[in-house]
């Protein structure tokens, strides 16, 4: 081979050599550059939370975090209470004022009657003891506290507070206790009463629902 011949090699295959030999030294480096950049993003992504475009060009759902709290039953039956009282407005007297000032000071069965029956179609209300909403003691207590009489807000209390009396010597008028002393109605006679039964409904007269009940007097 001549020496022009060699040198022309040189100049074409040494080229060659060093440019085959850098570039995978530089795809790595490339790649390796690509690679930390990718993972410096996506790690940028979680620390913002924020959405990452598919391949496709949808987005990644957004994952919800909400904070949920439990309600009880009981409290549900508060709110509920409000909300009715307030969309029901009665501006007389409460059970306190009744009993500072009775309109009936002289006890008597059968006004007690007469008055009970004037609530008829009233709502029941949790917790309620007013013609805006009533519960079944809350009634009672209601319609006793015109008398001056004072009961405690609850059947339980009521059902054993007073003087137990004989079904045969029942009077309308004397409460009607229910359900081993979870409920409480004015006894109007004849297996009727009258009470404020449970949510949904109002005041009414209706029989008295099961044989296992007893009568408690007040007031006399």
């Amino acid at each position: 081979m001549s020496p022009a011949v060699s040198l022309a090699v040189v100049a074409l295959v040494v080229p060659a050599i060093f440019a085959t030999v850098a570039l995978p030294a530089y795809a790595a480096r490339s790649t390796s550059s690509e690679g930390a950049d990718a993972t410096a993003q996506i790690q940028h992504l979680k620390a913002t939370d924020s959405q990452m475009a598919l391949a496709d060009g949808t987005a990644d759902l957004a994952i919800s975090r909400d904070t949920f709290t439990a309600t009880s039953q009981a409290e549900l039956a508060r709110a509920a209470a409000k909300a009715t009282l307030a969309a029901v407005r009665y501006s007389g007297p409460s059970v306190r004022d009744y009993l500072a000032n009775p309109p009936y000071p002289r006890f008597s069965l059968a006004q007690v009657v007469a008055v009970a029956e004037q609530y008829q179609g009233v709502r029941y209300v949790f917790g309620g003891a007013s013609p805006a909403g009533f519960d079944c003691s809350g009634f009672t207590q209601f319609v006793y506290a015109q008398f001056g009489v004072a009961l405690p807000h609850s059947a339980g209390r009521q059902g054993s507070g007073g003087a137990q009396i004989s079904p045969a010597d029942a009077l309308p008028g004397d409460l009607v206790v229910m359900d081993g002393g979870g409920h409480i109605g004015i006894y109007l006679g004849g297996n009727m009463m009258i009470d404020a039964p449970a949510p949904g409904m109002v005041v009414q007269i209706r029989p008295i629902y099961t044989p296992a009940h007893w009568f408690v007097r007040y007031g006399i």
